[in-house]
């Protein structure tokens, strides 16, 4: 049977998961090179952009997946806190973090709880549980 709770945590995945496929992808289209160089102009060090993107992309396909959610939900929440350390947070809380921080509140739910409904995982936990 299914509840509220499990519908619930399937949305926030949804929304999740395409939210960082964008983000991810954003970085690739628009020229990997410049997202470094702006890595390197915020005091970052450029080969970061890659591991940030990445991560945003294929976690974001994972996260959609349901594959891996709490590890996923681990290295959004880590990429969430920089975005809001480094950059979001000098530009105050309306136009700045406040959107990472509900980014990472989902995160850091994922990162507890994972996600079971319509989720690899579930189904490959079903699978070695038989």
């Amino acid at each position: 049977m299914i509840n509220k709770q499990e519908i619930g945590a399937l949305i926030l995945r949804m929304a999740l998961g395409v939210i960082f496929i964008g983000h991810g992808a954003q970085k690739f289209q628009g020229g990997i090179d410049n997202t470094v160089g702006w890595f390197d102009s915020i005091g970052l060090p450029g080969f970061l952009a890659y591991i940030v993107a990445i991560i945003e992309l294929v976690g974001g396909i994972a996260m959609l997946l349901g594959f891996a959610t709490r590890i996923i939900g681990g290295l959004f929440v880590f990429v969430l806190l920089g975005a809001i350390v480094t950059v979001q947070f000098d530009a105050g809380f309306i136009g700045g973090y406040a959107y990472d921080l509900a980014l990472l509140a989902i995160a850091s739910y994922f990162l507890l709880n994972g996600s079971k409904l319509y989720s690899v995982d579930y189904y490959i936990s079903k699978a070695r549980n038989k």
